[in-house]
């Protein structure tokens, strides 16, 4: 794991905040909250954008763990796409999980909101900069849980951990194939 990657789970983990990011763990806005996952890739831009880029990229940055299938990946990651995935809440309960493309601006961004889903509320923006070492790669999920303060309060024990667990995940699956190190 890379430096980098330590210290921005230990600001999450600890409430922190970057000097030019809003602030990662808390809730902004109306009920809104924010989870931040940054990585290195020792790869350009152009190549960690790519690897998003794949067909089947959703598919391979699913954690085997994770109750869900994907049943129509979006073509392509431009504005107006659609993926639907299922997955399932506490391993249990099945929901439809369908999400647009909203913004898109190769090798830098694209964004995805939930149209249909488990949340209240969720947009998440990938963001890919140029480093002196490669690239840097940033998610940030802007979400509102269900069942108003308590599924706040619930977030912190459920929702969160879940995040960290399924982006470090695919973070480390983007590495390895944009550093060539992936297994086929």
């Amino acid at each position: 794991m890379y430096a980098a990657d330590v210290f921005k789970s230990l600001m999450f983990a600890a409430g922190g905040r970057h000097p030019d990011r809003r602030e990662p763990g808390g809730r902004h806005g109306q009920g809104l909250m924010l989870f931040v996952k940054q990585s290195l890739i020792g790869a350009t831009p152009e190549r960690v954008f790519a690897f998003h880029e794949l067909p089947d990229a959703l598919s391979r940055l699913t954690p085997p763990w994770e109750p869900t299938r994907v049943l129509r990946a979006a073509p392509d990651l431009k504005v107006g796409s659609v993926a639907v995935v299922e997955t399932r809440l506490f391993g249990l309960v099945p929901v439809r999980w369908v999400a647009r493309h909203t913004a898109y601006d190769p090798p830098r961004m694209f964004e995805d909101v939930q149209v249909e889903g488990p949340f209240r509320a969720w947009r998440h923006r990938h963001t890919v900069e140029p480093h002196e070492k490669g690239s840097v790669l940033r998610d940030e999920v802007d979400f509102e849980t269900p069942l108003g303060v308590l599924g706040r309060m619930a977030a912190p024990l459920l929702v969160e951990p879940r995040l960290r667990r399924l982006f470090e995940y695919r973070h480390r699956v983007t590495r390895e194939w944009c550093e060539g190190t992936a297994r086929e």
